[in-house]
């Protein structure tokens, strides 16, 4: 298993894009809770989903670097 340049690359552009929806989903659930504080708990709970099914992008790029 060799790690090349285009892995590199494929990383680099694989975690840029959930790296930003990350940073935007954060700030909106933060946002959102301090318009609305009661909603705290159902705004959290769908943010932490929202996160991780960005999250999993990354992963799925670093996979598809190491094949």
């Amino acid at each position: 298993m060799t790690f090349t340049l285009t892995g590199g690359l494929i990383i680099a552009i694989g975690g840029l894009g959930p790296g930003i929806g990350i940073g935007l989903i954060g700030a909106k659930a933060v946002e959102a809770i301090g318009r609305n504080p009661e909603a705290s708990g159902k705004i959290t709970v769908n943010m932490l989903i929202a996160m991780a099914f960005a999250e999993a992008i990354a992963i799925y790029s670093l996979i598809f670097a190491f094949m």
